[in-house]
């Protein structure tokens, strides 16, 4: 006895309904689609946050609090990641081809988490006060772009 060997119970798996096969099937004449009204065409599609006549989720609940929409997003990356780029400058290009960074379009910041190990120039949009400090403690410099 063992996962593989487990099967479903008896007569819990029923055919699929197929509509539209005559009165005595239960599912002809409307085939289930009530009577005439948009839903009773072909083609007619409900959209997601359609709910009938009930109020819909999104309008019940409360909304809260306060979206920044011209936030600048960063993408960001650690020093101990550039470890292991082994250039003496690092732009957001040999970031990108690294892998350490997923696109060219956003920017970067550079987080201080972990050490550098040599003097490497770093070329970003942003950088953390830790970081920055251990890049120049490591004889490193930063380049904003």
């Amino acid at each position: 006895m063992d996962l593989s060997s487990l099967t479903y119970a008896e007569g819990s798996i029923k055919g699929r309904q197929r509509k539209g096969r005559g009165n005595g099937s239960r599912r002809g004449n409307f085939s289930g689609r009530g009577q005439n009204g948009y839903g009773q065409r072909s083609g007619a599609k409900s959209r997601p946050w359609m709910e009938g006549g009930t109020m819909p989720i999104y309008r019940r609940l409360p909304k809260r609090g306060f979206k920044n929409h011209f936030r600048t997003e960063y993408q960001v990356v650690n020093l101990d990641a550039l470890n292991t780029i082994e250039l003496e400058r690092i732009t957001i290009q040999e970031m990108v081809a690294a892998g350490k960074v997923k696109s060219l379009d956003r920017p970067v910041k550079i987080l201080g988490n972990g050490e550098i190990t040599s003097a490497k120039t770093i070329v970003a949009n942003a950088f953390s006060t830790s970081a920055q400090e251990k890049i120049e403690k490591a004889g490193g410099k930063v380049e904003l772009v």
